[in-house]
């Protein structure tokens, strides 16, 4: 019985991920994300005051398997998000996929996830809700740490000119986030893009630590995950724009995300040498 009703539940609220979601304040306040914050830890870094006039787009680099940085800092208040951009309202983008999960999907709902399709993203500009909102997608990650430099896949474009049916600003917003990826151990496989072109979500086998062990298990690494908010680049919103535009304001933000990385790296353990470079 309990099976039928909640059919019927998401047959009626089946669109609500990609309408604003159902996200609630209380749940993101909840004291367990103080420790959730303090296990790695976790630090938010502004750089820059944000209007909270204007809508933003943030740009998550990268979010590595767990996507501990994005949800700490997007999902919950234990960075101190609302503090730090007042007037803001954060969502944070998932793949469609994850929304068909049965509870997970309403329990992700709560803290401010919504699907990442083309609707979701044209929602910060209904006026019913009453405050902008800073949208971080956590797209594929393609941030692979080498030695000696950092390097990234250059041909993520989509998010750039996305929701072009709504009216006004909207700004990308370069982010760096340093350690992600040493949280976990990724064993990459080949049958993992095969599962990804079926499945339309990545599956990536890892391993970290475990509860009493440091050498193997699927709790994550404590190590800590700096997140920084870079200077807004701005952006003219554009009903059609040509291939010409989109690389034009790619290159930008590469090059704002390349500044972003050069002026904090040291403060975070990183050498001189090792730069960002795009790939």
């Amino acid at each position: 019985m309990a099976a039928v009703l909640y059919a019927g539940w998401l047959w009626l609220d089946g669109d609500t991920p990609n309408s604003g979601g159902r996200r609630s304040q209380w749940v993101r306040s909840w004291t367990i994300w103080s420790h959730y914050r303090d296990y790695f830890p976790i630090t938010l870094v502004k750089t820059v005051d944000l209007d909270p006039n204007k809508n933003y787009i943030f740009g998550f680099h990268p979010h590595g398997v767990l996507v501990a940085g994005a949800f700490g800092n997007f999902c919950t208040e234990a960075t101190g998000f609302s503090r730090l951009f007042p007037g803001l309202r954060s969502h944070l983008l998932m793949l469609p996929f994850w929304f068909r999960v049965p509870l997970f999907r309403d329990y992700i709902m709560l803290g401010g996830v919504v699907s990442s399709c083309k609707s979701s993203l044209s929602l910060s500009d209904l006026s019913e809700l009453s405050v902008s909102q800073a949208w971080c997608p956590a797209v594929e990650d393609g941030l692979v740490q080498t030695e000696g430099s950092w390097r990234e896949v250059r041909g993520q474009t989509g998010m750039v000119w996305s929701g072009g049916g709504g009216a006004g600003l909207r700004v990308r917003q370069p982010e760096d986030r340093l350690a992600e990826r040493q949280t976990v151990f990724v064993v990459v496989v080949s049958s993992q893009n095969r599962l990804q072109s079926i499945m339309g979500v990545a599956m990536p086998l890892f391993h970290a630590r475990g509860v009493f062990q440091y050498s193997f298990g699927l709790m994550p690494y404590r190590k800590p995950i700096h997140t920084i908010v870079g200077s807004p680049v701005p952006v003219v919103q554009t009903p059609s724009p040509s291939n010409e535009d989109i690389e034009r304001l790619h290159e930008v933000y590469l090059q704002s995300l390349t500044e972003l990385f050069e002026t904090h790296k040291h403060r975070y353990g990183l050498q001189e040498h090792q730069h960002l470079s795009f790939t």
